[in-house]
């Protein structure tokens, strides 16, 4: 057992079962044990890797969306630009390199990166050089706000719920007879209607800071996009665990693996057009960045002599890659125009 795992056993002996959510959250960020306290978890020596470290296109792409949208607002200067999980800084690297193309925007710009990590923060700031940290959306700062979110939702800690004969129970790690940890579920309790074995996933978090981007949005103006693996309205059992780019027992070794569940959209497109924010139809990866202009990007690197472009294109868009499972939302100023490459979603009364 992992030094983090025998912790979580001393505290389940101690206090009892343990939700899911709270495992989640100490397997990732326990500040001596936790996942991201304690590794860069990105690339080739890592244990996944995100579109940002497949090819610089994706952040050009997602830089492209955000400098056409501030032009569309008029330009406003200064506003913050800002990423939610930002990883080792790839990502904000290239959309930096690619606003310095448009006139003024990389002077009105000031770089907030909402970072929990400790390790990442100074990872970041090696790449970025001196830039401004918050501990999360509720501190950015205020005026316009121009936001992206690349696979930050899924990295946050869900409750599972499964529906049994008696109702819904929650699942809880717990310790079998040998001391291990294990899944069981707590009492039953009643819920909505559903077919027994119905497995059903909330993350208490995601929603309200959908909610806290949006609300800036609307009071000072901007575009958020968030991209991640998920869908909208999902069902079932989505936990799970990486570590060395493979799937792992999500119980087996805490603090040594990256624990995600598959993103719900919905209710972060509800929680946005609550708040008062334009927000888009649910978009795949793959059709939106084509939408932008990849492929002519990826013939056009490649013509330079770039031998990785297209290979990069077809894992980034493809179907049987990250293209379909990966999916776009954004959320921007009431009256604006729509960002590039995105509809309005219309949301009916009884899904806002």
């Amino acid at each position: 057992m992992t030094p983090l795992g025998r912790l979580i056993a001393a505290q389940i002996r101690l206090s009892g079962p343990m939700p899911l959510d709270e495992y989640m959250q100490l397997c990732l960020l326990h500040p001596q044990h936790g996942y991201y306290a304690t590794r860069d978890p990105f690339g080739a020596k890592g244990d996944f890797t995100t579109a940002p470290e497949i090819s610089q296109m994706f952040g050009e792409m997602v830089g492209l969306t955000l400098a056409q949208a501030w032009l569309d607002q008029g330009s406003p200067s200064p506003f913050t630009l800002a990423e939610i999980g930002p990883g080792r800084g790839t990502l904000m690297a290239d959309i930096l390199r690619v606003i310095r193309g448009v006139p003024g925007m990389r002077d009105a710009a000031r770089l907030v990166l909402v970072e929990a990590s400790a390790h990442l923060r100074q990872v970041q700031t090696d790449r970025l050089g001196q830039i401004r940290h918050v501990d999360d959306v509720t501190t950015l700062p205020d005026g316009p706000l121009f936001l992206v979110a690349n696979e930050f939702f899924d990295a946050l800690p869900i409750k599972q719920f499964h529906r049994t004969a008696q109702g819904w129970a929650e699942c809880m790690v717990m310790l079998d007879g040998e001391g291990a940890l294990a899944l069981s579920l707590g009492p039953a309790t009643e819920g909505p209607a559903a077919p027994e074995g119905e497995i059903a996933e909330h993350c208490p978090a995601a929603a309200p800071a959908a909610a806290e981007v949006a609300r800036r949005i609307v009071a000072f103006g901007g575009c958020a996009i968030f991209v991640d693996y998920g869908g909208w309205n999902g069902r079932g059992d989505t936990f799970q665990a990486l570590r060395n780019h493979a799937p792992d027992d999500p119980l087996a070794h805490p603090g040594e693996a990256d624990l995600t569940a598959h993103v719900d959209f919905a209710p972060l497109a509800q929680a946005a057009s609550k708040a008062g924010a334009e927000v888009s139809r649910l978009e795949t990866q793959g059709d939106w960045l084509l939408r932008l202009g990849i492929r002519q990007r990826a013939e056009a690197l490649a013509a330079a002599g770039d031998g990785t472009a297209m290979a990069a294109l077809h894992r980034l868009t493809d179907a049987e890659e990250m293209g379909q499972l990966f999916k776009v939302l954004a959320l921007w100023s009431p009256g604006a125009p729509l960002p590039a490459g995105f509809e309005r979603l219309e949301l009916h009364a009884h899904d806002a």
